[in-house]
């Protein structure tokens, strides 16, 4: 099968929500923390789609198994945010083609430039990070997590990722 992209709709929330759980709690992070939080997910329209980001979900037979978004910090810049892929789903491509789609999301939006970050004890995620050509930027201690932050200077003159 292969992952179908779109973007999120309100009738979403509850998958996602339940998408964002499962998959942190799948690498040890749990609420209260001092990373975890879920406070943006009632609030995607507002904080990913009305102010020049966006936020994708990608779905297997009509079951949201994937999701990620972007949204502005600087002028250029976007944060990429949420990106997700459901454990039983994992090691079959589909955080690479969210990433991907992100990131194409973000030149067809404008941006030059996409900044994450992630924690140490998500190897998954690194690992997928370095392989798109993101580069380091820093390390944060937070509580008992060491939080890595990247960024990637994007192909502007790539084909953008249309929804």
């Amino acid at each position: 099968m292969s992952l179908k992209i779109r973007r999120y709709r309100w009738s979403d929330l509850d998958a996602i929500l339940a998408l964002h759980q499962i998959c942190l709690a799948e690498v040890g992070l749990f609420p209260g923390d001092g990373v975890y939080y879920d406070d943006d997910f009632p609030r995607i329209n507002e904080i990913y789609l009305a102010c020049g980001g966006d936020f994708l979900v990608g779905e297997l037979a009509s079951r949201v198994v994937a999701m990620g978004g972007i949204k502005p910090v600087a002028p250029g810049v976007a944060e990429m945010c949420r990106l997700r892929v459901h454990p039983e789903f994992q090691r079959r491509g589909f955080g690479a083609q969210m990433l991907t789609a992100l990131e194409g999301r973000a030149v067809a939006l404008g941006f030059h430039s996409v900044r994450g970050d992630t924690t140490l004890n998500q190897n998954a995620a690194l690992a997928l990070y370095e392989r798109h050509g993101w580069r380091e930027i820093s390390r944060e201690q937070v509580g008992d997590l060491v939080v890595v932050y990247g960024e990637k200077r994007l192909n502007v003159t790539a084909t953008p990722y249309r929804v």
